[in-house]
């Protein structure tokens, strides 16, 4: 049994670090060859001076990800969803509510499998509907931009989330209090903070409520 256990993870690390490896190379390569080709090499100069700019910050938040997510969905889940992105809007509610169903954690055999499973799954669909979009994106449009669809297409994301906060909050109340106050106040007092910032948000809220559940529980509270 042990080593069959063993083989299993080795192989998603094995795995894991290849596709990962692979898909950086075709990210980097992409626009290395659409220069190329069109014969539009960027200043290289500029490029540096844009990449020192903005590139730590991703290194911080790269390595706080992985810190956050490993924990949350399994060493299997993680690679996958960050092979095939969108991890705080899809896969990760995805993964979440699989393991809830399931009465599994991501720390178990169990709950590896399944939120391996469930990220594969909400991949495969997320590329039908946008195989199926894209094919009826045309004879759609008038529908989809009507004045009565889009409020409703705007509240999708929330509604997501939503769903997902009530079952666990309703958990440990006392544990929740602190980040969703602190959630509040920084996207009500802070514009700069919006959607595009959901991936940076994450991260912080997490290290936040690991602080606050560890100070909770040295009183006694939890």
């Amino acid at each position: 049994m042990k080593k069959t256990e063993r083989s299993y993870m080795d192989s998603v690390h094995f795995y894991g670090k290849t596709w990962g490896i692979i898909v950086a190379c075709v990210l980097i390569s992409f626009p290395i060859v659409l220069s190329v080709i069109f014969g539009a090499m960027p200043d290289l100069k500029m490029l540096l001076k844009g990449i020192l700019a903005t590139a730590p910050m991703y290194w911080a938040v790269g390595i706080v990800e992985i810190f956050t997510y490993v924990p949350m969905l399994g060493a299997g889940g993680t690679y996958l969803s960050f092979v095939t992105g969108n991890i705080s809007n899809l896969k990760l509610p995805c993964a979440v509510d699989a393991m809830e169903r399931a009465g599994v954690k991501a720390s178990s055999e169990e709950g590896e499998v399944i939120s391996t499973i469930a990220i594969a799954v909400s991949s495969i669909v997320t590329t039908l509907i946008i195989l199926i979009g894209v094919i009826c994106i045309v004879p759609l449009t008038p529908i989809l931009e009507s004045p009565v669809l889009v409020p409703a297409f705007d509240m999708i994301l929330p509604a997501l989330f939503g769903g997902l906060a009530v079952v666990f909050i309703s958990k440990n109340l006392k544990l929740s209090i602190a980040p969703i106050i602190l959630m509040l106040a920084l996207f009500i007092f802070v514009p700069a903070l919006n959607a595009s910032t959901v991936g940076i948000m994450v991260p912080v809220g997490v290290i936040i409520t690991v602080a606050v559940a560890r100070i909770l529980y040295k009183k006694g509270v939890l």
